[in-house]
């Protein structure tokens, strides 16, 4: 099934469970540095495999309180409701399937019998993928309670796998890879349905969205080389990644490199190399909204 990004999300699903392997202690220190000690509703839009909703569970058990999933793929909705409840130690885990580019999601979550509002509402790299991105923060703020705060993580620094000279083909390989990545989400976004620009930065957009005291800060996912078996396998996901919409807008040559370091039989395959890396930098965005009766 596809969403109104034209994204089969169900597909993705053994991609998204091994990349929340891979950022599993990056994502314990995100969800520990985000809940307040009062905190007991959680709302994830987008939830993945259920990785991060795990953890919202886990760092709420004994404590008791709610973990709402809210995803428009069956299968992501199914899989991240299963893994939160593994750990739900008096945590109600709710399911609901509903797309945070429709008006209807905040209505959904309401007839779905989990709480209408949470103390966070959090939504990973999501926000990027709805048509009307500034449309798409003010709903997810509706589902924010007066004082809570709504957090979203979107990219800080490109995610970087390989040294500058891999062999084939020319120096500088990965940047004209990412360069051609870029236009192609450039297009796919201007192909969405009531797509429209957001010309503001992240923060900038949250305090539009109605939000106050927002704040930003970045955190690495560093593997340096040489990686185990989990990095090398990030490192092939993100090659692949770049691979699938590559052809309209790279270079033959610089496909064919793509495809040495890509042939499992060959001397340059990516998941032999022992220089091959995986470093990223994403961004936090937190705003919070203001309890009723509190002054302007």
């Amino acid at each position: 099934m596809h969403s109104h990004d034209n994204i089969d999300w169900d597909a993705h699903l053994h991609r998204l469970r091994e990349a929340d392997e891979l950022t599993a202690p990056e994502t314990a220190e995100l969800v520990a540095a985000l809940l307040r000690p009062n905190d007991r509703t959680v709302l994830e839009i987008g939830s993945g495999a259920g990785g991060t909703a795990a953890a919202f569970a886990a760092a709420l058990a004994g404590s008791g309180g709610d973990v709402i999933v809210v995803d428009t793929a069956p299968e992501l909705l199914a899989a991240a409701a299963g893994r939160a409840g593994a750990v739900a130690d008096g945590v109600a885990v709710h399911p609901v399937r509903a797309d945070a580019a429709s008006d209807e999601l905040v209505e959904a979550v309401a007839r779905s019998g989990a709480p209408a509002q949470a103390d966070l509402v959090f939504a990973a790299f999501v926000v990027h993928h709805l048509p009307d991105q500034l449309a798409g923060l003010r709903r997810l703020a509706e589902l924010v309670r007066p004082g809570g705060r709504l957090a979203i993580v979107e990219f800080g620094l490109q995610t970087k796998v390989l040294p500058d000279d891999v062999g084939p083909g020319g120096p500088g390989l990965e940047g004209r890879l990412i360069a051609a990545r870029e236009q192609w989400f450039r297009q796919m976004r201007g192909e969405m349905t009531g797509s429209a620009r957001l010309p503001v930065g992240w923060g900038r957009a949250l305090a539009e969205a109605g939000l106050t005291d927002v704040r930003s800060w970045s955190y690495l996912v560093d593997r340096p080389a040489p990686l185990d078996e989990i990095g090398r396998s990030a490192v092939l996901r993100r090659l692949h990644l770049l691979r699938r919409h590559a052809e309209e807008f790279l270079d033959p040559a610089d496909l064919e490199a793509l495809d040495q370091l890509l042939d499992e039989a060959g001397e340059h395959y990516a998941g032999n190399r022992d220089d091959v890396f995986y470093l990223t930098a994403n961004t936090v965005h937190v705003g919070a909204k203001e309890s009723r009766g509190s002054s302007a």
